[in-house]
């Protein structure tokens, strides 16, 4: 995401979708199975570059003013599953938001009023052509949703404390069939509506649902804690067990243990106050 992820680099959390190739239509699908096949692919933390030298650029680069042919590479029971990067359209998704997050005098720092005009221009133009677009990645920073936890189970939570051959920092991230995302949110949501009261949790898993829907049901659902790695110490991420948390309380609250729900919902909260409040440290 071209214009949020450059302003508050590197604490970014990252929800992602794999579709597999079948998902594409030609030539779309010839072009990412041979992408898939290069040896070179790039990285999360290439896309953070790109995004920082369009910034860092004279006037700024607001939103890239090109579509990314880049995408993220993952398997899923044999298959090849791709995540394209769309950060064009990100960046202008983005964009929107920025409005809502910093002061006008901030904002106008960062990326002039002429800068922001144009590219708005450029997103209702291309709106236009293309209605049904939707970006295969979501992104938060400071945080992860509440609502991302739901889809995935403790046993998919997946830690390395030592960077492997491509990163650049520790790895805390889950990663989980689409058929269990979507039925894990299912259940969630039904337990939430006999259970507790319409709230933010509930519009934003309604949210989330409406979006894994418009993706191939053979594809690829991961939640990657991203920067946010770098901001907590090790014992922290280590210990970090949020989706156990979010299950705990969810089973809890279907079983009519309110005193259950509460500790989980506690210990959750707790825990993502202290990591939102690193952000006002500086």
């Amino acid at each position: 995401m071209s214009v949020v992820s450059s302003v508050l680099v590197p604490y970014t959390s990252y929800l992602r979708v794999y579709e597999p190739l079948a998902a594409f239509a030609e030539p779309e699908r010839s072009h990412w199975a041979r992408y898939a096949r290069r040896g070179d692919l790039p990285t999360a933390q290439d896309e953070l570059r790109r995004s920082l030298a369009d910034l860092a650029s004279t006037p700024p680069v607001g939103v890239p003013a090109h579509e990314s042919g880049d995408a993220f590479v993952a398997e899923l029971d044999g298959v090849v599953c791709v995540c394209p990067w769309r950060t064009r359209l990100r960046g202008w998704l983005a964009l929107e938001e920025l409005g809502g997050m910093f002061p006008a005098n901030v904002l106008d720092a960062v990326l002039p009023a002429v800068v922001r005009g144009q590219a708005a221009a450029d997103h209702q133009r291309w709106q236009r052509r293309h209605p049904d677009a939707r970006p295969w990645i979501r992104t938060t920073v400071w945080q992860v949703p509440v609502r991302w936890f739901v889809l995935f189970g403790d046993e998919e939570r997946e830690y390395r404390p030592v960077a492997g051959e491509g990163e650049e920092g520790p790895v805390l991230r889950y990663r989980t069939p689409m058929v269990e995302a979507r039925r894990r949110l299912a259940r969630a949501l039904r337990t939430l509506r006999e259970n507790a009261p319409e709230g933010p949790l509930i519009e934003g898993l309604v949210d989330v649902g409406r979006w894994l829907e418009e993706f191939h049901p053979r594809s690829l659902v991961e939640l990657d804690y991203g920067g946010l790695v770098h901001a907590l110490p090790a014992e922290q991420l280590a210990g970090d067990r949020s989706a156990a948390d979010v299950a705990e309380g969810l089973t809890a609250l279907r079983d009519g243990d309110d005193e259950g729900a509460e500790d989980a919902y506690a210990r959750l909260a707790e825990r993502w106050r202290a990591v939102r409040d690193r952000r006002f440290t500086n």
